[in-house]
């Protein structure tokens, strides 16, 4: 059987960490990488032996017709790179995150995908993560009662909250959200990839099993720990800050439990086992585990905390705007380039 192909547009951190993903299989040869950046492109392509190097997308899309490509850009430009790699007709996206400046760009990259039946999966890596997913199980297998709340303590609701809202789904079964009640401030606003964030923001999230989400962001959120997960006979915890990577609390007892992660998934990298996902997803026809399906409830809840602040209510979902709130109340237009 031949060797797919892959091709990575932008040669930055994470995508040498896509590199390194493609070069675990031996059903992928990445054909090409592209970066405006001279040295950026040369390194990844020696690094990884990979024969062509573009300084544009659409050098390369003159060239080859990758299976898969990963789009490894900032923020503002996923819209553009995705709708290219759409009009390639590519086999499979994946991109960082966030999806998108925007609400109506990210739907519209979701929808794009979906009627050219085009495979696109978003970068929520921490789904691979051993800790992750062992409290998933632990959550999910009764270990601390019925799920309650869950709650999510992170820098910024877009660029770390994207990854803590899906988490959020993550550990409650993909059920989808029904309401979103948020604030945020924007006293030290600054930019991540280009798009401008709030200092600090809450976010009270209802999904439609009863049960409550709260993502509070800032320098100064106050939380001790990434996640918890709080049930009706017990606590886990993931991420302690100075202690364990996950530990866990049940009714009735008086100390916290460390549970083994050896053997939950193959110590390869959170990156590179979503690389791997893809990979088999394209394969086989299975849906992937970071499947845009379960991006796009993530990337939802993130313009929804920002509505809410624009409102001054609750909103209920689906969420029906197009722009980003933040960058309205703001005034900012989000434009990104490379630099």
């Amino acid at each position: 059987m031949p060797k797919l192909t892959a091709a990575i547009i932008g040669c930055g951190g994470r995508g040498t960490e896509h590199a390194k993903g493609f070069a675990a299989s031996q059903d992928i040869e990445i054909v090409a990488v592209v970066d405006p950046k001279v040295e950026a492109r040369e390194r990844v392509a020696k690094a990884y032996n990979v024969k062509h190097a573009y300084a544009s997308h659409e050098e390369m899309f003159a060239a080859h017709r990758p299976d898969i490509v990963s789009v490894c850009t900032w923020t503002g430009l996923h819209p553009e790179h995705v709708a290219a790699c759409v009009e390639a007709r590519v086999r499979a996206i994946h991109s960082e995150k966030p999806m998108a400046p925007t609400w109506g760009e990210s739907k519209r990259m979701f929808e794009q995908c979906e009627s050219a039946g085009i495979q696109l999966t978003l970068c929520h890596q921490r789904r691979f993560g051993a800790h992750f997913i062992k409290a998933r199980e632990l959550a999910q297998g009764g270990a601390i009662g019925d799920i309650e709340r869950i709650e999510g303590y992170c820098s910024n609701l877009f660029d770390w909250g994207t990854h803590w809202f899906d988490m959020f789904c993550f550990y409650n079964n993909e059920t989808p959200a029904e309401s979103v009640m948020g604030q945020i401030d924007t006293e030290k606003a600054h930019r991540v990839f280009g798009v401008p964030v709030e200092s600090s923001g809450v976010s009270s999230i209802k999904f439609t099993n009863g049960v409550h989400g709260l993502l509070l962001t800032g320098e100064d959120h106050g939380g001790t720990c990434s996640n918890r997960i709080v049930g009706s006979k017990g606590v886990i915890e993931a991420e302690v800050t100075k202690g364990p990577r996950l530990r866990v609390l049940r009714e009735g007892g008086s100390e916290w439990q460390i549970p083994s992660l050896e053997g939950v998934i193959a110590p390869l990298g959170d990156t590179v086992h979503s690389i791997l996902d893809v990979i088999d997803c394209l394969q086989s026809g299975r849906r992937p585990t970071l499947s845009s399906h379960n991006a796009i409830r993530a990337t939802e809840l993130i313009f929804a905390t920002y509505e809410s602040s624009r409102r001054r209510a609750k909103v209920k979902l689906p969420l029906e705007i197009e722009d980003s709130p933040l960058l309205d109340m703001l005034g900012a237009d989000g434009a990104v380039t490379f630099s």
